[in-house]
């Protein structure tokens, strides 16, 4: 079989949704430990979960903590990009966010992706 050896995962929910967040990070460390080249695209609400202390309360039963997700994601080498648009939109500065975060815009996206890399979303 082959692949790019890439991998991403859109997560689009915050708190809004903490059950499909949450599984967007399971599923991200799962594919950076299966030694792809992992990138997070953070859009809309999603954006959130990039903020320092946001995801700190976020536990849904039967997963590890959002926040020790997100830091283990980041500790394994993937990628969080976060959509520039989204973060404007809802007044969030880009020096409170998480370690490992990167403002980007689409072009970012399009740019990992247009190889054929496989992309889930959540």
């Amino acid at each position: 079989m082959s692949g790019t050896g890439k991998f991403c995962v859109s997560i689009t929910h915050a708190k809004n949704d903490t059950d499909k967040a949450t599984v967007g990070f399971v599923v991200a460390n799962a594919a950076a430990g299966s030694d792809q080249d992992t990138m997070v695209f953070l859009s809309t609400e999603g954006v959130r979960l990039a903020e320092k202390g946001y995801a700190d309360d976020i536990h849904e039963e039967g997963f590890a903590p959002l926040a020790e997700l997100i830091s283990n994601f980041v500790e394994a080498g993937g990628q969080v990009y976060v959509c520039a648009p989204c973060i404007k939109k809802r007044a969030i500065a880009p020096d409170n966010l998480i370690e490992g975060a990167t403002v980007v815009g689409g072009a970012k996206l399009v740019e990992f992706l247009a190889d054929g890399t496989p992309s889930v979303s959540y």
